[in-house]
């Protein structure tokens, strides 16, 4: 008799209503902001040198725009697999509709991409002459495409295409921001939604996204080097350290305020985010993002930002604590994309999610997702090489 009263009492409290049985924006929404967050931080890296000056940031600025066009290629790639119809993804930019977020989104990423590629030609454009003048057939014609068909590399005209980068990269700063910043925005619109509806969503995504890139570029900087037995600029890896510092600081500080401004107002429906994250995502969120994948960054870092540590040492925990930052933003959009869908429109009750292997957006097609960029960029240092020989060059 009690375990029938119990088992009612579970049924009254913790309600599911029908709609809310299934997640519906699965892994490959998750996937959709983590892409593009990498291509925002890693265009952050690049600007940093070439809008403000940080010579040191010099070895990593022209992989940083080829990682982030590696990414960028990618970024629609989870939402159309994710669609029923994916022949109908380009609805958006043939059919324009300037109050629908999600088309605003396209025509963001449309801008992004063009500043971006402009910015690798014009960087690149010595280099794609002399291969131009070195070939025959069509791999001339091609890089003559890739030329605008101009082989003036005069003092002037040299001097011109720097001011042209200079310029282009200041511009892709507030579009990459904006760009990034427009997927916090689909979340925190969704009034209906307790977990994602809050104004901070844009600033916690742009802010991750940010550390997401900028450990990404650190992570494949060390490893790229290691494999090609090549020396590695310490000074470089510092900077970079010390900027990761600051913006994962900033991230975590968001992220905070935001959980506990709503425990602390306890609005309407704060009930639900926080029987959220001590129910369904206490591990995730609690043990994984804000445990270990944050506060073990935040003494990790502070040990190499504040304390003077061998060149072995800061490579070796860059690389490590790059790792884990990676994880701490994956684990970031899982718990608001995933997490955020787990709560019940009956405002009282939960229902779950456990990820496939072998489904349309499961695991194994996640992972052959994140392969795609890097096999990607390898093909893109094939046209435009990652670190020139004279890097006087750039």
């Amino acid at each position: 008799m009690n375990s029938a009263h119990e088992g009612s009492a579970y049924l009254i409290s913790n309600y599911v209503l029908p709609n809310d049985l299934h997640v519906h924006w699965s892994m490959m929404i998750v996937l959709y902001p983590y892409l593009s967050g990498l291509v925002d931080g890693a265009f952050i890296v690049a600007a940093l040198y070439y809008v403000f000056g940080v010579q040191s940031l010099k070895p990593i600025a022209r992989f940083s725009l080829i990682f982030a066009l590696a990414f960028l290629l990618c970024v629609g790639l989870p939402l159309n697999l994710h669609l029923g119809r994916p022949e109908r993804g380009l609805n958006m930019m043939v059919t324009p509709s300037p109050t629908s977020a999600m088309a605003g989104g396209g025509y963001l990423y449309g801008v992004t991409f063009l500043v971006l590629i402009l910015l690798i030609l014009f960087l690149y454009r010595i280099h794609l002459v002399m291969q131009q003048q070195q070939s025959q057939g069509l791999k001339k014609l091609f890089y003559q495409v890739l030329t605008f068909g101009s082989d003036n590399v005069s003092a002037e005209a040299l001097a011109l295409d720097k001011k042209v980068i200079r310029f282009l990269a200041a511009l892709g700063i507030p579009v990459a921001t904006v760009f990034h910043g427009y997927v916090g925005f689909l979340f925190g619109g969704v009034k209906a939604n307790p977990s994602w509806s809050t104004p901070l969503m844009p600033v916690i995504f742009l802010f991750s996204a940010c550390v997401s890139g900028i450990s990404g570029i650190v992570l494949a900087y060390i490893v790229i080097k290691k494999i090609r037995k090549a020396a590695i600029d310490v000074a470089c890896v510092r900077t970079l350290i010390n900027t990761l510092y600051g913006f994962f600081i900033l991230a975590f500080a968001f992220e905070m305020l935001e959980v506990f401004s709503h425990s602390y107002l306890r609005t309407g429906y704060h009930h639900m985010v926080e029987g959220l994250l001590n129910g369904p995502l206490h591990t995730s969120f609690w043990i994984w993002q804000v445990g270990i994948c944050s506060f073990g960054p935040l003494l990790i870092l502070s040990g190499l930002c504040l304390f003077k540590v061998r060149d072995g040492v800061l490579v070796v925990g860059g690389a490590i604590v790059s790792f884990i930052l990676l994880l701490q933003v994956l684990f970031m959009r899982w718990n608001v994309i995933i997490g955020g869908q787990l709560i019940s429109k009956s405002a009282r009750g939960y229902t779950e999610f456990h990820p496939e292997w072998f489904d349309k957006e499961g695991i194994v097609a996640v992972v052959f997702v994140m392969a795609i960029p890097f096999i990607l960029l390898f093909i893109l240092s094939r046209i435009f090489p990652l670190w020139l020989e004279n890097e006087n060059q750039a």
